[in-house]
């Protein structure tokens, strides 16, 4: 293993020599490389959309997708609004006014729902009416009354556009399902069903029966066309700005433009910051021009490839890649800090700039390699994630990383070969003498108490565990947000007022055609609704439940002179095919919204208040078993929408975590063993860094941080991050025991020269991820907290736990000639 060794770190002298001879070649190459991989970087775009979160061949992602060329966007912007009198000719008319501006100028709105234009279906003889509640405005006191009474007697109203209550009213505005960007002439052309039997093309579903069918490629509303209805609804919205009258905007598609908007703040704050600090610990550092200004080029040549890869390959920036900018800046520095360290200290010994180089390199190159590898490996560890943002942070972090590398080993080197760079003395009055101080103690104290030192370790990272015990994983994007953000309010204020700001979906599939003319079917969606309507958990509960059934009860009143008693599905079957004529013959599409063309499939739809996402996970799967009890096994139920999503979204979150935990362990305690040469040295050598991620996960436990899709990284990269100090203290102690045989020595020599560039680049590093606290997002915040304080931890254990080790394992070997 020796001569392996020894034969890698002649190789690395020989590129550096190499490199120096051919400094502006290299420089031409590396900066052509850099500017190819950042040309498309303008076409990289951003995606915060609920449904990015899955992989776009997930089931539930195809089931989604398929629902939605169905029935349309489920997802609704609400806006909710407590004017004095709900019930009043002001407000009405000023209601009539917005309604009719927000339909006029709002972009790609499918649909607009008010009392303006809500359905009223009436009889006129043997005629059905289908018109607006608003047709003809009120007059005077009796018409508001009549009007009033009417309209909290119909349960369709009721906590979708009015509050039960009769305060608060409410607008819905339904979006486009497919995006017209891009589309030329007939945007439904190449979207037809050729190929699919007529069950499939009708239904959704495969033959066997199992999930919907995936349909042909066509693009569902963008992430920006998203942007621009919400910035439209807040111009209108601002045009008709009244006192006295309380105005609250939700649901999802606004949520998604708060955390877009939240992200592109949050982003471009970050960078600057980490830059800013990145610079000055750097000049703290060496004091030099050179110190400063070529890291940051090394870190922002890695930068602009990663996203410029990510342009290439068409993968938008998701709230979870949102991080990946200050992350690369922060991580890539490390490598150019022990490269430039061992550097300027071979030029103070007066070695030629070839020969400093060539050292430096030697001496350090297969360790730059090696930990390079292993955050990469740390990162690489979620590329198989379920969630795809996830999955695209470990595929580009982990490219950028190794990007970083490639800078850092050829282009770096190039560098300080074109450029002078002036020998300096070390100034008597500098920190060094300090800090060399702090290093002995350091020293003394570990080497002087080993087993003390680890058995403290040991003990506190297994009272860690008992903490870490304690974390349950949690996804809820509200939360997110501050408290104080106006969407956020929003939506707790209209979950309170009218029942729920997000959707769950349940499709009934009767397995044969007009299967819905049947009126025990129809009866039972009936029963369901009212029973789910009455459902509580704790604060879960059910704040309305629609569906066909509802249609059909309001034809069948209002063909029977509107008497209450008839407000139900007809019992005889050959009035149900009749009455959904009559519906659509008078002009109504609304049918469309509820079920199929050839009345197959029937849509049910929950309207729920926002939660932990891990909540409705049970929630929506005992109302799931209460309707296929319900039908039997002959019919079908499917669950998507919203929620689906968000409950998939936890599912393959906590299976993804678990399995790159376990990845990043693995890979990483392979190469420990492999650089160290050693399979006992090489899993102790581990324990240094399980032990602050055990510590972190603990911590998060006993003070009831959240474990969610941002929190649940922090254990692969943070491992990751944390080998690079121990490969780096690794390294270098093996070098200096070879050569005197001593661990007490070995260790004082290593924390004086690899030390010094560990302490820096774990400060560097813990800052990178401390800036993150100043997100506008919580989830961020945590983030960076939880993340930088790990890496304290963990250059702590290279400081403390590492040294305790390898005096414990080592004995002085004084006249020996030791094989490392």
């Amino acid at each position: 293993m020796t001569e392996i060794r020894r034969r890698i770190e002649d190789w690395f002298e020989g590129l550096a020599r190499l490199i120096f001879r051919r400094r502006w070649l290299t420089l031409v190459l590396m900066l052509a490389l850099a500017a190819a991989l950042a040309w498309p970087l303008p076409r990289l775009t951003m995606d915060t959309s609920n449904e990015g979160f899955l992989r776009t061949d997930d089931p539930i992602q195809l089931t989604y997708n398929w629902f939605r060329e169905q029935f349309g966007q489920d997802e609704m912007i609400i806006i909710a609004l407590k004017p004095p009198r709900v019930f009043d000719l002001e407000f009405l008319k000023w209601l009539k006014a917005l309604h009719d501006d927000l339909a006029e100028n709002v972009p790609h709105l499918d649909d607009i729902f008010s009392l303006i234009n809500a359905r009223d279906t009436r009889g006129q003889g043997d005629s059905l009416i289908v018109g607006d509640l608003l047709e003809k405005m009120p007059r005077n006191e009796a018409d508001l009354a009549a009007l009033k009474e009417r309209t909290l007697s119909n349960p369709l109203y009721v906590n979708r556009l009015i509050s039960a209550d009769g305060a608060w009213t409410a607008l819905a505005l339904k979006t486009d399902a497919y995006s017209s960007l891009g589309l030329k002439g007939d945007a439904l052309s190449g979207f037809d069903e050729a190929g699919k039997s007529d069950a499939e093309a009708l239904s959704g579903f495969d033959q066997a029966g199992d999930r919907p069918a995936p349909s042909e490629a066509r693009p569902f509303l963008s992430d920006q066309e998203n942007t621009a209805v919400i910035l439209a609804v807040q111009e209108v919205l601002a045009r008709h700005r009244a006192a006295d009258i309380e105005v609250h905007v939700a649901g999802s598609p606004v949520v998604t433009h708060w955390v877009k908007r939240s992200m592109i703040r949050d982003m471009s704050l970050f960078m600057r910051l980490v830059i800013l600090v990145i610079g000055l610990c750097l000049f703290i550092m060496f004091r030099r021009l050179s110190g400063v200004l070529l890291p940051l080029l090394i870190v922002a040549l890695a930068l602009v490839s990663t996203l410029g890869l990510m342009a290439w390959f068409r993968v938008p920036i998701k709230t979870p890649t949102m991080i990946l900018p200050s992350f690369l800046l922060a991580v890539g520095v490390g490598a150019a800090v022990h490269i430039l360290s061992l550097f300027y200290q071979e030029l103070q010994k007066n070695s030629p700039p070839e020969e400093a180089i060539a050292s430096t390199l030697g001496h350090s190159g297969l360790a730059v390699v090696m930990t390079a590898l292993t955050t990469a490996a740390g990162l690489g560890s979620f590329a198989t994630a379920e969630v795809a943002p996830i999955a695209d942070l470990g595929v580009f972090a982990s490219l950028g990383v190794l990007l970083s590398l490639v800078y850092t080993i050829i282009l770096l080197p190039a560098l300080l070969a074109i450029f002078p760079i002036k020998t300096k003395r070390p100034r008597q009055n500098s920190t060094g003498p300090f800090f060399d101080r702090v290093l002995d103690w350091v020293t003394d104290f570990t080497t002087g108490r080993p087993k003390t030192v680890t058995a403290v370790s040991l003990i506190l990272a297994g009272l860690a565990v008992t903490g870490a015990a304690r974390l349950s994983f949690t996804h809820d994007v509200l939360t997110w947000l501050p408290e104080d953000l106006p969407v956020r309010r929003a939506t707790l204020k209209i979950d309170q007022a009218l029942k729920g700001t997000l959707m769950a979906e349940f499709i009934l599939d009767t397995g044969r055609e007009n299967g819905l003319y049947d009126p025990e079917t129809l009866k039972k969606l009936d029963r369901l609704a009212r029973e789910f309507e009455a459902f509580r958990d704790e604060d879960l509960f059910v704040g309305k439940a629609t569906s066909v059934a509802d249609i059909i009860k309001e034809i069948h009143q209002a063909l029977h002179e509107d008497k209450p008693q008839f407000y139900a599905v007809p019992d005889n079957p050959a009035l149900i095919p009749q009455e959904f004529l009559l519906f659509e013959n008078s002009g109504s599409d609304d049918l469309e919204d509820v079920v199929d063309s050839r009345f197959r499939l029937a849509r049910f739809t929950l309207r729920l208040p926002w939660r932990d996402s891990i909540r409705y996970v049970p929630f929506i799967a005992g109302l799931a078993d209460r309707f296929q009890a319900a039908f039997g096994p002959e019919a079908k139920v499917t669950i998507t929408g919203l929620s689906s999503i968000f409950s998939r979204t936890v599912y393959v979150a906590v299976r993804s975590a678990a399995r790159s935990y376990i990845v990043a362990f693995v890979v990483i305690s392979l190469l420990m063993i492999l650089l160290i040469g050693s399979l006992k040295i090489g899993l102790l050598a581990m324990l240094p860094n399980l032990a602050p991620i055990f510590v972190t996960l603990g911590l998060m436990g006993w003070l009831g941080f959240p474990f969610d899709m941002f929190t649940m990284l922090i254990g692969s990269i943070a491992i990751g991050l944390a080998v690079d100090d121990t490969i780096h203290f690794m390294h270098h102690f093996r070098r200096y025991y070879a050569l005197t045989g001593d661990p007490v020595e070995s260790v004082r020599q290593t924390l004086h020269t690899a030390g010094r560039a560990m302490l820096v680049a774990s400060v560097v590093l813990s800052l990178g991820f401390f800036i993150l606290m100043l997100a506008s997002m919580n989830n961020i915040y945590y983030f960076g907290l939880l993340t930088g304080l790990a890496i304290i931890l963990a250059l702590l254990a290279d400081f403390f736990m590492s040294p305790a080790l390898m005096v414990l394992i080592h004995r002085p070997a004084r006249d020996e000639t030791k094989e490392v």
